[in-house]
């Protein structure tokens, strides 16, 4: 074979493996991941500890072990500044879980771990119960996400769900898919926080639909290209996906990697 044949088979060989590399893939474990989910708002001053809580917990835990995502809240903004990474969708998603959880009141900063209130989040002790209660449970449901780079300001993810057989059919489970973004910070010139500079991880930036499973089944997918806008920066950008119970209050498995876009 002359030197430029080789060349030119090396050339194919080499192209497809080019176009698998900015893909990631990641499958959930056998047992339960907890989702913990932080509400909070940078109109809030007793807010920028616990931001350094999640942060200080997605360091120290895995993510066999659990999944760590901050929602910000839009009910602060009255106040004078308004919180640029809020969504009046996760307000309403914290009132949901606070019923969940038997209370009437939602407010900041508050801490839910598998869609259930933690209020001890702040003692070692508690946290470390509720997370090897539930790192203790057998997954009800596996999930698989994958992502990948579609041009230069969008990226393809895909997330399939999967009830385990222990999870009886006709349940109302919904599959949900979220991308973070770590190492954001804000420059705050108005209400409780006035001359601060906040910095964020795991804040969530975007939240999908939910898609509902099969209900014979206990199976769906959920494919989509997001675009990506110019100030999400790409390398501190991550996925996660949960399946949850919304009748019961409950989450079945979660799981999370970093984006490879």
């Amino acid at each position: 074979m002359s030197s430029t044949a080789k060349t030119l088979l090396l050339a194919c060989l080499a192209a497809p493996l080019a176009a698998q590399a900015g893909t990631c893939s990641r499958q959930s474990p056998a047992h339960t991941v907890a989702l913990f989910e932080l509400y909070t708002s940078e109109g809030c001053s007793s807010c920028p500890p616990a931001d350094r809580w999640l942060r200080e917990l997605s360091n120290r835990f895995s993510a066999e072990q659990l999944v760590a995502l901050a929602l910000h809240v839009d009910y602060w903004d009255y106040i004078g500044w308004k919180d640029r990474f809020a969504d009046r969708r996760f307000s309403e998603r914290q009132q949901q879980l606070s019923r969940f959880s038997g209370g009437g009141t939602i407010y900041t900063p508050e801490v839910f771990a598998g869609m259930r209130e933690l209020r001890g989040w702040r003692t070692e002790t508690a946290l470390l119960q509720r997370i090897r209660q539930i790192n203790g449970t057998p997954a009800g449901a596996s999930i698989t996400v994958q992502m990948s780079p579609s041009g230069a300001n969008a990226a393809e993810v895909q997330a399939k769900f999967a009830l385990a057989p222990s999870v009886a059919p006709g349940r109302a489970m919904q599959g949900v898919l979220v991308l973070y973004e770590n190492r954001l910070s804000s420059e705050v010139r108005a209400g409780e926080n006035h001359g601060a500079r906040l910095l964020h991880d795991r804040v969530v930036r975007y939240w999908s639909a939910p898609l509902t499973l099969d209900a014979a089944g206990g199976r769906g997918e959920w494919r989509q290209i997001i675009a990506l806008p110019a100030d999400w920066q790409r390398a501190n950008l991550g996925v996660a996906a949960f399946v949850q119970d919304v009748r019961a209050g409950e989450v079945l498995q979660a799981v999370a990697m970093p984006a490879c876009i």
